[in-house]
């Protein structure tokens, strides 16, 4: 029989040995975290185990590396996502298909930013980052109880401003709470729909004012879908005639860039097509990031980089694989590459048919904000045009 043991066995192994973001990490305060872990393991307090977990993996500071609780947790039936530096309701919660859009206030009582910033330390990665991994824990009760938010009642409360200002109240009982894997993807994005993805194919917007391609995910396990979407992506760009062009990479996690590179390459030799812009959230991560990174070492000034800050910075570690703790059943995504998209550099760990393609491109600053509500993504070609004309 699989025990919360073993999993705290393969959690410690692949700290111990087999993710290198860990060399940075605070060695005795690891150790100390890995104690708790271990006392939750052995009093088989699975979602105890859970917890300190995530908080074992943040250690290592890096957005690859961490626990993903969603399949091994209950939480409220409310769907919390951040939107620019806010955290919002949005519509597709379970508690009612009416329930507005609105910025979360409180928790119990408490401010959300207090709550945030409680919940940092079982976070991975950047503070954007935290921002995208970290509303689910504002639906975990569990989380919350730990947190010293809950409230001696088996019940939650939700304070939260609406579009038009006003302050509502939502209070839920514990026992409503549904597996946590129906509102919140295991790779966030921040769409109201939990189950969005990036489309399955490059979805082109033509207009007066040039060309906007929103990318598909560059996530393709089978193989055979990302390549003829970039293929397409490259080949209307190479019939561009001076226009200006805009690449929407929001919401897209991350996967190959190596199979994008024929864009990018369409993209860098096309002398007509004088300015080039790529729009990005706090959901691009990984790939994407890279995808920017390589544009920018290619166009330089030509690029214009709209959006807010991404999800990661442009030096981490990734690659690894993702393994299901058996007993507790969360996932675990554990990195084992070096990436140095900020000065160009490569190490043992480096893959040879990634390092070939690792260039110097800074740490991608943002050149003009904009932030869309999710209504906004929903219909994104009056924004398209506004980013185009700016061009």
């Amino acid at each position: 029989m699989v025990s919360l043991t073993e999993d705290f066995d393969l959690l410690a192994e692949i700290v111990s040995s087999v993710d290198p973001s860990f060399r940075g990490a605070d060695q005795r305060e690891l150790a100390v975290c890995l104690d708790d872990a271990r006392q939750q393991a052995s009093a088989n307090r699975p979602q105890g185990f859970v917890l300190a977990a995530m908080r074992v993996m943040a250690l290592a500071n890096n957005g690859h590396t961490r626990v993903i609780p969603n399949a091994a947790i209950s939480v409220l039936p409310m769907r919390f996502v951040s939107i620019g530096s806010r955290v919002h309701l949005l519509k597709s919660s379970l508690h009612g298909g009416e329930t507005p859009i609105g910025e979360l206030i409180a928790v119990n009582d408490m401010p959300v930013e207090d709550v945030l910033s409680r919940s940092a330390a079982y976070l991975a990665g950047t503070k954007q980052r935290k921002r995208v991994i970290g509303p689910i824990l504002l639906s975990w009760p569990f989380a919350l109880s730990e947190l010293g938010v809950s409230s001696a009642n088996p019940c939650t409360t939700y304070r939260v401003r609406n579009t038009d200002g006003n302050v509502f109240i939502v209070k839920l009982d514990h026992d409503d709470a549904v597996p946590a894997g129906t509102l919140y993807p295991r790779n966030e994005h921040g769409r109201s729909d939990p189950d969005w993805a990036p489309e399955t194919f490059a979805n082109i917007h033509e207009c007066d004012v040039g060309l906007a391609i929103a990318l598909p995910s560059f996530f393709d396990p089978s193989g055979d879908r990302l390549e003829p979407c970039i293929a397409q992506a490259a080949e209307r760009v190479s019939a561009c005639r001076g226009d200006g062009l805009l690449l929407d990479v929001r919401g897209n996690t991350g996967g190959d860039f190596l199979r994008t590179l024929p864009l990018i390459e369409a993209i860098s030799q096309h002398p007509e097509l004088r300015q080039v812009a790529v729009l990005v959230d706090k959901f691009t991560f990984s790939a994407a990031i890279v995808f920017v990174a390589l544009l920018k070492h290619r166009l330089g000034q030509r690029l214009t980089i709209f959006g807010e800050e991404m999800g990661d910075r442009t030096t981490f570690f990734a690659e690894g694989d993702l393994v299901t703790l058996q007993h507790c059943g969360a996932e675990l995504r554990y990195s084992t590459a070096f990436h140095d998209w900020t000065l160009g550099s490569v190490d043992d760990t480096t893959p040879e048919d990634i390092a070939k393609h690792v260039v110097a491109a800074g740490s991608l600053e943002i050149d003009r904000g904009w932030i869309a509500s999710p209504s906004d993504l929903s219909a994104p070609d009056s924004e398209y045009r506004t980013i185009l004309r700016s061009l």
